[in-house]
């Protein structure tokens, strides 16, 4: 973490920051450490589109305007900041894609090995198993027929299987067991734990936190282990090679420039970095667009409408590869999704040298860094417009779209999401087969709770399913 200098903290106009600020201990009383950043969204609504937040003596800006987001998103000038939320999780997946620091030769190395399985051949060949997934979630649903289901913890399942069968040719057997897989369990307690102590300060977290830091550190060796025993069986198998997924990949493709390959030990990161990032960020789109759906008749009508266009008197339609793409409007109900609840709710960008932003108001030296805060900047009403909290897929009809610079669901620049396209995939088909599949039935007494384990996520959303009979 950057150490803001007095030089420039005197030399930058003074920021707007929370009220109740106290000496020594900052902002620390109007901080919420299991909803953070929830809170810096309303904060950012009252403050405006730059502001501080300062725990005791650890300064944060957060940007949510458009037009310093421009800025901070140019290439240029800035770059990814790993901060301090993602350097929690660095004990878990190292030098991994997402965590990586960006003088760490790992990162470039495995994202130059990597690169080519997320290309439109690759995804082809993933296609097969997502349906496979899909099918499996279909009836999973089906066999609860008139119950409430958990839709946030179900989307999990489908995705966590449909990364791990995809990427390493592995089941977690999330739809036959009863209960949660122990590696699951405790990766999302991580998570959890994670969220909730990244913006305590330490002496908190060495002492109130000192039970729940003990077991993280036990959880940490438990998740190391079960995936050392994936890569090691994948080794011993004799089928290194034959399955054409990532763990084949990393195992067997040397980088391109250096013609070094990845170590077991990098493997393993990456491997933890995709049952992470690639399970969590899906699961959480598929809940709030089911949450949105159920919300909206209208719009759910609209989606089966196309699909009963596009597959016509097909009680379980076979859905081809090709014919993802062209459900135009179950792509726009995934932007917009994304737009109102984009699931990784900021990015931390860092200076590569001495910048100023904002018309020369707003100096930074090398290394200083801000939050840049999505789930504000895609609910700018001066982007957006005046309902700019209104979800409406038809906001992204060709012609009606507004500045995007602040729209970055998937982050930005060279650090953006390499797995962008088979999450746009997965989540087009399983909504394209829930929807042809089910009837939604919602509480209308439901208060959206938005849970924070790193991504957001509805928690508590659950739906009623019925078997669709046309």
């Amino acid at each position: 973490m950057a150490v803001r200098t007095p030089s420039t903290t005197e030399s930058r106009l003074p920021l707007p920051h929370p009220r109740w600020r106290l000496p020594v201990i900052g902002d620390l009383l109007t901080t919420d450490p299991i909803k953070p950043t929830q809170m810096s969204m309303r904060d950012a609504q009252t403050l405006g589109p730059i502001f501080e937040r300062r725990i005791m003596d650890w300064p944060m800006i957060v940007v949510s305007g458009a037009d310093l987001i421009a800025e901070i998103n140019d290439e240029k000038n800035w770059t990814k900041h790993v901060g301090v939320l993602f350097k929690k999780i660095r004990p878990v997946a190292r030098d991994g894609l997402f965590t990586a620091y960006n003088s760490e030769p790992n990162w470039q190395k495995a994202h130059n090995i990597l690169a080519p399985s997320f290309t439109k051949e690759a995804m082809i060949g993933y296609h097969d198993t997502m349906n496979a997934v899909a099918g499996d979630l279909i009836a999973y649903w089906a066999s609860r027929r008139g119950q409430w289901v958990d839709v946030a913890e179900d989307m999990n399942r489908f995705t966590l299987e449909v990364i791990s069968k995809c990427g390493f040719d592995f089941t977690f057997d999330s739809f036959t067991r009863e209960k949660t897989h122990p590696f699951v369990a405790t990766m999302l307690r991580g998570l959890r734990y994670i969220n909730s102590n990244a913006n305590l300060p330490p002496i908190i977290q060495k002492t109130i936190g000192r039970s729940a830091s003990f077991q993280h550190k036990r959880d940490i060796v438990y998740v190391h282990k079960v995936v050392d025993e994936i890569i090691a069986t994948r080794k011993s198998s004799g089928t290194v090679g034959g399955h054409g997924d990532l763990l084949d990949r990393m195992l067997t493709v040397p980088d391109p420039e250096t013609g070094e390959k990845l170590d077991d030990l990098n493997i393993r990161n990456q491997i933890l970095t995709f049952l992470v990032a690639g399970h969590e960020t899906s699961a959480g789109v598929l809940a709030f667009a089911l949450y949105e759906i159920a919300r909206n008749p209208e719009i759910a009508a609209k989606a089966r409408k196309e699909l009963a266009e596009r597959f016509p008197g097909q009680t379980h339609p076979t859905i081809a590869f090709d014919d993802v793409a062209k459900l135009r409007y179950v792509r726009r109900i995934v932007d917009e999704t994304l737009r109102l609840w984009p699931i990784a709710p900021g990015y931390f960008r860092e200076a590569r040298h001495d910048v100023v932003i904002g018309d020369g108001r707003y100096p930074f030296k090398a290394g200083e860094w801000v939050l840049v805060l999505t789930l504000q900047a895609h609910r700018d009403k001066a982007v957006w417009g005046e309902d700019a909290e209104k979800f409406d897929p038809d906001r992204w009809l060709p012609g009606r779209q507004r500045d995007q610079r602040a729209y970055k669901p998937f982050g930005t620049g060279l650090r953006a999401c390499i797995g962008r396209q088979f999450a746009y995939h997965e989540v087009m088909l399983a909504l394209a087969h829930l929807l042809h599949a089910f009837d939604f039935e919602h509480d209308p007494g439901y208060k959206l709770d938005i849970k924070e384990q790193i991504t957001l996520k509805p928690s508590g959303f659950k739906l009623r399913l019925s078997p669709r009979t046309s």
